[in-house]
């Protein structure tokens, strides 16, 4: 495991234990769209380190694991770390946009910066096999990649569990931008798999407002 992984995970597991155990400082640091709007902006960064329990926690410093390494390696330590907190700023900035008339919103969890890594290590390779507990046949990534987009659209529009559905299609646009950026080569590389996973991000910005998303 990369030291820069680990040092990450290691801090999602230590604000969360914090918050655990401080009711004060987890509604400190929390997502909460009035506090931010009222100039708490820092609670668009912590937010994205505390976690509801042990479950939540644990799912996602799992999926930061096992991509997180991958991203690592190929776009470098410092690029890693961009599209780390490129992609929880971002699904930060799109929850805000999307609930910014629910004063009371909030949210907690690194769901929207481990969707950035996850799309990232797509976008990178896209023909990866994902194996998903529910689909015992592996598929591959930009399937993968294409049906979460789509799946947060609809799980956002029709309010489907207690899921900050906004904070992982946010993030994973943050992960899909910030990686062309850094590797803008992988046009060349893959063009008709970036093409592919950049549909439902089209999708949005296209039909986004009529569809009131």
């Amino acid at each position: 495991m990369s030291q820069a992984v680990l040092l990450l995970i290691l801090a999602n597991v230590l604000f969360s234990m914090k918050g655990f155990g401080d009711q004060i400082f987890f509604e400190k640091f929390k997502f909460q769209v009035a506090k931010i709007l009222q100039g708490e902006k820092i609670r668009m960064i912590s937010s994205g380190f505390l976690h509801v329990d042990w479950m939540h926690l644990g799912f996602n410093m799992y999926a930061l694991y096992l991509f997180g390494d991958i991203v690592d390696a190929k776009l470098g330590t410092i690029g890693f770390l961009v599209i780390y907190f490129g992609s929880l700023l971002a699904g930060s900035l799109y929850s805000l946009s999307y609930h910014k008339k629910e004063l009371y919103y909030s949210a907690v969890g690194a769901s929207g910066a481990v969707s950035g890594i996850v799309y990232s290590c797509i976008m990178l390779y896209p023909e990866m096999k994902l194996g998903l507990i529910l689909i015992p046949i592996p598929i591959p990534g930009y399937i993968f990649g294409v049906a979460y987009l789509l799946y947060s659209i609809y799980g956002m529009k029709n309010r489907v569990g207690n899921i900050g559905h906004s904070a992982h299609l946010g993030g994973a646009i943050g992960g899909f931008a910030c990686t062309l950026f850094l590797y803008p080569q992988i046009f060349q590389e893959n063009i008709l798999m970036i093409s592919f996973l950049s549909l439902p991000i089209l999708f949005l910005m296209i039909f986004g407002k009529k569809l009131n998303i």
